[in-house]
C-alpha cells in the first residue's frame, strides 16, 4: 500500500474521533480539538491527491477511495451539525442527496469507461463546504461569525445545486445511453 493511499486511510479514521469530539459533551473544548481533526483531515486531501499524481502512485484504491474518504468526513460533519441544532436538516439533504446523485453518475459511467471529472463549481462547492464546516464546528458566538456562517451555508447549497445541474447537463449523454 502506498503512501497516498495511507494518508486516505488515516483519513476514514480520524472521521469517529471528529465525531467523538463533536458531539460528547463531557469533553472539554471538544470543538476545538474536533476543528483540529477536520482540518487536518480537509488537508490530508490535498496532499494524498498531490502526493499521488506527482509520484505517480494513482491506483484504482485511491481513485474509489479518496472520495468516499470526503463524502464521509463531510457527511459526518453535516449530520453532527444537525444533531447540535447548527444547521437545519433540509440543507443536509440537499448537500447529501447530490453527492449520492453524483455518485451514481460516477459509477454508471464507469461502466461505459467515462471518468466524469471534478467541475469548477464541485470543486468551489467542497471548498466552501468545508470553510463552513470550520466556522459551524467552532462555533463562535459573534454577530458577524454568524453572519459569515450563513452566508456560507446558502452559497454551499445554491453551488451544491448549480454544481449537480451542471453534472447532469454535461453527462446527461451517460445516462441517455444507459435507459
Amino acid at each position: 500500500m502506498n503512501l497516498p493511499n495511507k494518508i486516505t486511510i488515516f483519513r476514514m479514521l480520524m472521521v469517529p474521533l471528529f465525531v467523538v469530539f463533536m458531539l460528547v459533551p463531557k469533553v472539554p473544548y471538544g470543538n476545538y480539538y474536533a476543528a483540529a481533526v477536520f482540518i487536518i483531515a480537509a488537508l490530508s486531501d490535498l496532499l494524498d491527491g498531490y502526493i499521488a499524481r506527482k509520484n505517480n502512485l494513482v491506483t484504482n484504491f485511491g481513485k474509489f477511495m479518496d472520495p468516499i474518504a470526503d463524502k464521509l468526513l463531510v457527511c459526518s460533519a453535516l449530520i453532527c451539525f444537525v444533531e447540535l441544532k447548527l444547521l437545519p436538516a433540509w440543507v443536509v439533504i440537499i448537500i447529501i442527496a447530490r453527492e449520492f446523485i453524483i455518485s451514481g453518475f460516477r459509477l454508471v459511467a464507469s461502466d461505459s469507461g467515462v471518468v466524469i471529472a471534478a467541475s469548477y463549481f464541485a470543486k468551489l462547492k467542497t471548498n466552501v463546504q468545508m470553510v463552513m464546516s470550520v466556522m459551524l464546528i467552532i462555533n463562535l458566538d459573534n454577530y458577524y461569525i454568524n453572519l459569515l456562517e450563513q452566508i456560507s451555508i446558502y452559497l454551499a447549497v445554491a453551488l451544491t445545486v448549480i454544481s449537480l445541474i451542471e453534472y447532469i447537463i454535461k453527462n446527461r449523454n451517460v445516462i441517455i445511453d444507459k435507459l
